[in-house]
């Protein structure tokens, strides 16, 4: 179970915060990303220390349907590329000195782990199957990777990270993430559904057409309202395996670094299952992605960094490292008005 935060010391912190020798409030969005980082830590000089990325890979059996631009082959391939340091992920982990994990909870390919030692084998089954059809999991499968996305989080905990981010590789994974927002948001489903990694309009379209049967076979369901069943119902693995990652971050007191518009219906879900887990998350990156600005101010979330990216992989929740370091910095390195002799005007 997830402790909710403490707002004991919200008085305290919030007065220090003003009295930092600023304009009040001049500091904006990192004023109140210090005040929640203080308060997840309950501390007034709070510290981010050993920042880990765990990267869950997987396969959907709903990309047989032609709902992604990209074939499902890439999800292996950039597995095996993330080895070599040639990711996206890979550069962006080295520059913010974060200690990478990638781990294979559902890829469509054997690895060979001698050659591909960077890969942690949690594989369930070679890619979930097909939800127009058929739940994509079974409950088994289901606890499975809530288990093994836990399972990584303390891995990072107990190496002394109090900062996590979750990134995916799963092609054809804004399919499910999409239904997740529609369902658990009870927004129209044509608002929740995009391009993902480049389909054309007539590609959106092909692809809401296949969501929205899958949704109708999915709601004659008996137990259509159930949140883990729906979960199981249409995730991969690696958003499973997210999840859970998330959920165990939080109840270990971590902050949770939230990437884009598939991290984002993670970590929806993860609240619905959880809502105490909405203290320890920092939305970091809204995409360009269809419905992801929505979704994001459905879960009442402010993003960090509008960048544009769509590339996935945590790659916006890492980018935006160096913003709660700032913050951090701030509440323990600036000097207040007192101190430094400066006459507060406020």
């Amino acid at each position: 179970m997830i402790k909710p935060i403490d707002l004991s010391l919200s008085p305290m912190l919030q007065n220090k915060i003003d009295n930092l020798n600023k304009p009040k409030g001049s500091l904006g969005r990192l004023e109140s990303l210090a005040l929640q980082i203080a308060l997840i830590q309950h501390s007034a000089s709070p510290v981010l220390q050993h920042p880990c990325h765990l990267l869950f890979g997987g396969d959907h059996g709903i990309e047989r349907e032609g709902v992604s631009a990209s074939p499902r082959e890439v999800t292996w391939q950039q597995l095996i590329n993330y080895g070599k340091g040639g990711g996206g992920i890979n550069m962006f982990c080295r520059q913010h000195h974060f200690s990478l994990r990638v781990i294979d909870v559902g890829v469509d390919h054997q690895f060979d782990l001698t050659e591909n030692s960077h890969i942690t084998d949690r594989k369930i089954a070679y890619g979930t199957k097909n939800f127009c059809y058929e739940a994509a999991m079974s409950a088994e499968e289901y606890q499975r990777a809530l288990d093994i996305g836990a399972e990584q989080a303390e891995i990072c905990f107990n190496e002394g990270c109090n900062v996590l981010s979750v990134g995916e590789m799963g092609i054809a994974n804004t399919s499910p993430s999409s239904i997740l927002m529609h369902l658990l948001l009870k927004l129209p489903l044509e608002k929740c559904v995009g391009a993902g990694s480049g389909l054309t309009k007539s590609g959106i379209r092909h692809k809401y057409e296949v969501l929205s049967k899958a949704v109708e076979k999915f709601n004659r369901c008996s137990n259509k309202d159930d949140i883990n069943f729906i979960i199981r119902y249409f995730s991969g693995f690696e958003m499973v395996a997210a999840i859970g990652a998330m959920l165990k971050a939080a109840e270990k007191g971590m902050i949770v670094l939230i990437d884009g518009f598939i991290m984002t219906a993670c970590a929806l879900a993860a609240s619905k299952l959880d809502p105490n887990i909405t203290g320890y998350t920092v939305f970091c990156h809204q995409g360009d992605e269809g419905g992801h600005k929505l979704m994001l101010e459905k879960m009442n979330a402010s993003p960090l960094l509008h960048l544009g990216l769509r590339l996935g992989e945590g790659t916006g929740a890492v980018c935006a490292y160096p913003l709660l370091q700032s913050a951090v910095n701030m509440l323990n390195e600036m000097d207040n008005f007192a101190h430094a002799n400066i006459t507060k005007y406020f």
